[in-house]
């Protein structure tokens, strides 16, 4: 099992999100943080707005993976959103975002944080799987394609 997998629920993969910014985009991942994990949204918003002040969290090739630190969590949590329409993200090549994979993870959980993300980009690297993933219809083909995909260095069972 992948890392991502471990921390993301079906019912927190949504497809066919409606929203218009970047801004909205966040405010929509914090109801939903909210709602399934107990985190506050404006907690969400502000420690996702804080990591995008950085420099943009959009990847390319259409995917941005949102991350922040909260305090008071206890285990990183996860949100995928499928847009219904691409919106601007200031990804590095300057192409629209319609994949967002957003991670939240302890304050203090700086070696977990990398952990996640690394496996994330090395999961984004291969074109076919973005394609697969881009192309789901649905939330349950989304989620398993994301729980099923397995790092380079992962033990065949």
């Amino acid at each position: 099992m992948n890392r991502l997998a471990k921390i993301l629920k079906v019912d927190q993969v949504i497809v066919g999100v409606e929203t218009t910014s970047k801004k909205r985009v966040f405010e929509y991942a914090g109801l939903i943080f909210e709602a399934k994990c107990g985190i506050s949204r404006s907690k969400v918003f502000d420690s996702l707005f804080a990591r995008e002040r950085l420099g943009s969290t959009g990847l390319g090739d259409g995917i941005a993976i949102p991350h922040g630190r909260i305090d008071g969590i206890k285990e990183a949590v996860a949100v995928v959103l499928s847009l219904s329409s691409s919106i601007s993200f200031d990804a590095n090549d300057n192409l629209p975002v319609n994949l967002l994979i957003f991670l939240l993870v302890p304050t203090n959980a700086a070696q977990k944080h990398l952990e996640i993300l690394g496996e994330v980009a090395e999961m984004l690297s291969d074109n076919a799987f973005k394609a697969e993933l881009n192309n789901s219809k649905d939330a349950q083909t989304l989620y398993s394609k994301l729980n099923t995909w397995r790092p380079s260095n992962a033990p065949i069972s």
